[in-house]
């Protein structure tokens, strides 16, 4: 059995449209609102959270939503495809109200623009679970690693294409001095990316053909699939994988909580503990989303040579261990230097080993018509965590001290460490295969 390297690819570009997305949308809309509307960080702060709250409710809503839609185009891209024309319609209308708001501020354009912004973060949580959920639909479970692995690496594409773009449009020379920045060629561009991208996702992904062709195969491999019948023709999950479920749900919220701790919190952290600016810490990040990337598709391989759940707990450990690392060498020393580049390097690594095997794991355990709503379970496991944590670690940082945030981080990873031991379900059985055979798999 062999991963479909080209279409797994063209099944990526949704994701790669949607990262495209929170890439620009993290970088631009905060300066929008303190810059222009002069929002004080707190309330900024509440409207950059409002996505993750939103997201709670919106993807697994969806997600199950898709599962029970019935198309010409099939269950996943009408969602993908409306929700991709909505949200390109109401992201170039933000830069319209930034501009004329500066030119003549008012009231009723900052509410206005705040609640196209709450309609936009709506239009996007539409299709983000049905996007995910396309690449189960078509994909085999035993691939699905290899194949999550390319989605990764797509998304990945996609933040990196939104920050040459803007490097290249806005450098410091150009905008250096200026009492406001026009962004509206930035979303005109940002918005063919998206639309160019589910453009040729349509074009090329015929939906009903391939998901059809994917339930043919899993029934003839029946031992594939986790769910019992119930004995009146519906498929329910026994008792041990439910627990399985629970439990690496919870594993999901504790390595996140410990991973975007440090993500939310690094660049603080390094200015009072260390006395060193944006560029540095900005660096490590850089250092660690390029070790993830480098290592998605190892790791998707290795993942079916040893299997998910022994990929993600050997993430786990060395997360936990990179963490603690991270203590002594931001305590240790005064300004950055290479030995936390190799950590960071390491924490990337570390980061793909769980990030690529988890969302395979959960939806490993539903049957194929709940692909959606499985992938809801884990966005909403996710999420839940990015919500909690920016307040939590906040708190601990304020009240205890900034160096606690290292250990905190280390903490909750170490503790997902301990539920994963009680997850029994959801693992791909390991390759057999040596040498040159070990490589076919991932063959066109």
């Amino acid at each position: 059995m062999k991963l479909n390297n080209k279409r797994t690819i063209l099944v990526g570009l949704a994701f790669l449209s949607i990262c495209t997305f929170w890439q620009m949308y993290d970088s631009i809309v905060p300066l929008i609102l303190t810059k222009t509307f002069h929002l004080n960080e707190t309330f900024s702060g509440a409207i950059m959270a409002a996505d993750n709250i939103l997201a709670l409710f919106l993807l697994p809503f969806f997600g199950t939503l898709s599962d029970r839609t019935d198309t010409g185009i099939g269950k996943r891209m009408p969602y993908i495809v409306g929700g991709t024309l909505t949200a390109v319609l109401l992201l170039n209308i933000l830069p319209i109200l930034d501009n004329g708001y500066y030119r003549a501020p008012s009231g009723g354009k900052l509410a206005f623009f705040i609640v196209v912004l709450g309609l936009l973060l709506i239009a996007m949580g539409t299709y983000r679970s049905p996007a995910v959920a396309l690449m189960p639909d078509v994909t085999p479970k035993p691939l699905r690693s290899k194949a999550n692995a390319i989605i990764n690496l797509m998304g990945a594409v996609g933040g990196i294409i939104y920050l040459a773009v803007a490097a290249v449009m806005y450098p410091n020379s150009k905008v250096q001095g200026l009492d406001h920045v026009n962004y509206q060629p930035l979303f005109v561009v940002v918005a063919a990316i998206m639309l160019v991208s589910v453009a040729v996702l349509f074009i090329t992904i015929k939906e009903p053909v391939l998901s059809e062709e994917n339930r043919r195969l899993e029934a003839e491999h029946p031992e594939w699939n986790l769910a019992e019948d119930d004995g009146s023709g519906n498929e329910i999950l026994p008792s041990d994988v439910k627990r399985s479920l629970g439990f690496l749900l919870a594993s999901i919220s504790l390595w996140f909580i410990g991973y975007n701790g440090i993500t939310t919190w690094f660049t603080t952290y390094v200015d009072k503990i260390m006395g060193q600016g944006l560029g540095g810490a900005s660096t490590c990040l850089l250092i660690a989303t390029g070790g993830a990337i480098l290592s998605y598709i190892p790791i998707g391989s290795l993942a079916s040579r040893i299997g998910r759940k022994k990929t993600i707990m050997m993430g786990v450990v060395v997360l936990a261990a990179c963490f603690l690392a991270g203590y002594f060498l931001t305590t240790t020393f005064h300004s950055i230097n290479i030995i936390m580049f190799i950590v960071f390097a390491l924490v990337g690594f570390a980061w793909a080993a769980i990030n690529v095997n988890s969302l395979p794991m959960v939806v490993e355990m539903c049957k194929g018509s709940d692909t959606g709503k499985f992938t809801g379970y884990y966005y909403t496991a996710s999420m839940a965590a990015q919500v909690v944590t920016p307040i939590l670690a906040g708190f601990l940082l304020r009240t205890v001290s900034y160096r606690i945030l290292f250990p905190y981080a280390a903490l909750f990873v170490a503790l997902s460490f301990v539920t994963m031991t009680q997850v029994r379900h959801g693992d791909a059985a390991p390759d057999a295969k040596r040498g040159l055979e070990a490589f076919e798999d991932m063959d066109d």
